[in-house]
């Protein structure tokens, strides 16, 4: 995982500490040594995360943060504010400023990296989302409602080894949410996936049971991937909280717990995931006949010839890879003279599925025309792109496709041609020729293949 990252801090000692951690990891390293200068950066340069100080001159890390929040071309920018105060009260006027973590002097490294990759994660998500609302309004279609971090009640679930803590967390999550309450985290688990929750609070106090499960368990599944989870845990636990923020989990609070901290840091999240469900809901209604293909539900050609040029410039200004494969049905015109159109199209919907169970959340799959799919594969090399094609390869072929027409279950291949998109000044013309080509390979190599082009 890279990102770009502002550091702010008016100590130059302070700023080169955090940019070497950083750097060592492979992070893109902005520095800036007072909060104009980190609101210009961020007004004209992508930034993925900023750490910024609170005590500053002239402006603080609070006003800081509340004017990159207030700003519509920054508010998405996750800030995580690196400080040497250590009060509840603190942590609670930052939170509310729209920070969304804190760090405290001496920083943790193993805190440090975890939260920033956590919260880059977070934000590749909802950078996705708001690249695909770009992407409908460029295209033509009406213009998509603001998500502008509502302020309804939350529905939350809690999920406490003990009564005596359910009581007073239910108690001080009452003004805003409200709040189920099990004490069976499997029992919680089918709970969340049945419900619509906007948080889910894990408090890890259970004597027989390792409460990562649950996270990851809730990671896991569909219908609970998108709700933010906040980890209640004793203080000295940083190891299970590094494990945690690998996982997915989106914050944690420490024991004893400050009755406006949970507030803040639940409403953070509640607010977080109003604003995601409403962008979702405002693109998938806006430009779902548009751009989506009726038979097998993926996007069509008209979104992928719009939304590609964006993820190209998206990844050449980040000096980041991108690798997109095109895949054709091998001998499909047979399947169509044989069995009919009918069965054909059986056979499009049942390749569109197993396109949609290979590729990953961050990626594009859509129908490119007939019996072609392209798939883009942002932050992809060639490698990992590869990898991908050849799991989509076997899933094609290692089960039958069944059809109507007297039970009958046709054996059916795919060939698969890879580009990735060459530093400088590639086109989407370029780099879909490149996989075409590819694919013509495949197919002349015999079919049934994967096939990368030349770097």
């Amino acid at each position: 995982m890279t990102a770009r990252i502002l550091v702010v801090d008016d100590v130059p000692a302070n700023v080169k500490l955090l940019e070497a951690r950083l750097v060592a990891e492979y992070f893109d390293v902005l520095t800036a040594g007072d909060g104009r200068a980190a609101l210009a950066i961020c007004e004209n340069r992508p930034v993925d995360l900023v750490l910024l100080d609170i005590m500053m001159p002239d402006m603080d890390g609070f006003e800081v943060c509340e004017r990159l929040k207030a700003n519509s071309r920054t508010a998405h920018i996750p800030v995580v504010m690196v400080t040497a105060l250590d009060q509840p009260s603190d942590r609670v006027r930052g939170l509310k400023a729209g920070a969304d973590d804190f760090l405290t002097k001496p920083v943790n490294d193993l805190q440090l990296m975890s939260r920033v990759k956590s919260l880059v994660r977070l934000k590749n998500v909802s950078d996705e989302l708001r690249l695909r609302a770009q992407t409908a309004h460029t295209i033509g279609l009406r213009e998509l409602a603001q998500a502008d971090r509502p302020d309804e009640p939350g529905n939350v679930l809690l999920v406490d080894g003990r009564a005596s803590s359910q009581e007073r967390l239910q108690r001080a999550l009452k003004p805003i949410a409200e709040v189920a309450v099990i004490s069976d985290p499997q029992a919680a688990l089918f709970e969340a996936a049945e419900n619509s929750f906007d948080l889910v609070i894990v408090n890890a106090n259970f004597d027989d049971y390792d409460p990562l499960r649950l996270c990851s368990q809730l990671r896991s599944l569909e219908r609970t991937r998108f709700i933010p989870i906040l980890l209640v845990t004793e203080q000295g636990s940083e190891e299970m909280i590094v494990r945690a923020l690998e996982l997915g989990v989106t914050d944690y609070i420490m024991r004893p717990i400050d009755p406006n901290e949970l507030v803040a840091r639940s409403l953070t999240q509640i607010r977080r995931k109003h604003c995601n469900d409403q962008l979702r809901a405002s693109v998938q209604h806006t430009i779902e006949l548009a751009i989506t293909d009726d038979l097998t539900g993926l996007h069509n050609r008209r979104y992928l010839d719009s939304h590609l040029k964006l993820l190209i410039d998206r990844a050449s200004a980040r000096g980041r890879p991108l690798s997109i494969c095109i895949t054709d049905i091998d001998r499909f015109k047979l399947v169509n003279d044989t069995y009919g159109h009918d069965a054909g199209d059986e056979v499009l919907r049942e390749f569109a599925k197993r396109v949609r169970a290979t590729v990953r959340g961050a990626d594009l799959a859509c129908r490119f025309g007939g019996e072609e799919f392209v798939i883009v594969m942002p932050d992809t090399t060639p490698e990992m792109a590869t990898i991908v094609a050849e799991r989509l390869r076997l899933m094609v072929e290692g089960r039958g496709f069944g059809i109507s027409q007297g039970d009958t279950v046709l054996s059916v291949t795919a060939s698969l041609g890879i580009a990735t998109l060459r530093p400088g000044d590639d086109t989407p013309e370029a780099l879909l020729k490149r996989a075409d080509m590819a694919l013509y390979q495949a197919k002349s190599n015999g079919r049934n293949r994967v096939v990368a082009a030349a770097a």
